[in-house]
């Protein structure tokens, strides 16, 4: 979808700035101011104040245009993250890797994944920095109330000396919820970490840049996805 042409351009090329600079002032990635420019994306309501403040602009006669953009801050839409978890359960239960810690992991890529290759959220959770990597916050709370309702089942497993908390799918995920290029998503992540153990992916979400970006027990910024390493990026950038 093509949205009006800003003059965000015009006006960061008039006073000398860098895309580089402009988009760390604005909050947002480089890849997004560039399609702000190119009018794919608008800019936010709070995007353009900023941006009126920067160069001066008065609320009248802006053209700069506004609308939604891509939202970094977490939406938590837990509804879906009910039926994604089933939809993993349903392909990983029977796995002897996929414990609790595999798990967080396995949905910190889905989502981290899906955002920096649509800029959309897919479950939008909310993931701390800890000392075994990415943890959904949201993880605990929504799992007991499935347990209640009986949609999944904790048990517990040994998988080589340690022991491990399993869940286990007691109905069919509504894949209604879910649109083909989410399914697709989360069925990608499987393919490439689905047999890792904890401790590899616990690793490798370690080399992550919003991982890696963020303090000890704070939230893991979506916008690092963007600076990802070549080995963790899902996206191929047009070169700038």
């Amino acid at each position: 979808m093509a949205y009006p042409t800003t003059n965000v351009r015009e006006l960061r090329t008039a006073h000398g700035m860098t895309q580089e600079y402009l988009a760390q002032k604005l909050g947002i990635s480089r890849p997004t101011l560039v399609r702000i420019e190119k009018g794919e994306r608008p800019p936010t309501p709070a995007q353009d104040a900023r941006v009126r403040d920067l160069f001066g602009l008065t609320q009248k006669g802006s053209a700069v245009s506004s609308g939604d953009i891509r939202i970094s801050i977490p939406q938590k839409n837990l509804d879906k993250f009910k039926q994604v978890l089933l939809y993993v359960l349903s392909k990983t239960a029977g796995k002897p890797n996929i414990g609790m810690t595999a798990l967080y992991k396995l949905l910190y890529f889905i989502d981290f994944d899906y955002y920096e290759k649509y800029e959309e959220q897919l479950m939008g959770l909310s993931y701390i920095k800890n000392h075994y990597g990415p943890t959904p916050r949201e993880f605990v709370k929504v799992v007991e109330q499935m347990k209640k309702g009986e949609d999944i089942e904790e048990v517990k497993s040994s998988y080589f000396t340690y022991e491990q908390k399993k869940f286990l799918p007691r109905r069919e995920p509504n894949l209604q919820i879910l649109n083909a290029q989410e399914v697709s998503m989360i069925d990608s992540v499987l393919a490439r970490y689905g047999d890792m153990t904890a401790t590899q992916l616990t690793s490798l979400s370690h080399e992550d840049t919003p991982w890696m970006a963020a303090e000890n027990g704070e939230d893991i910024d979506y916008e690092h996805v963007f600076y990802r390493p070549e080995k963790l990026s899902v996206r191929e950038y047009d070169e700038l």
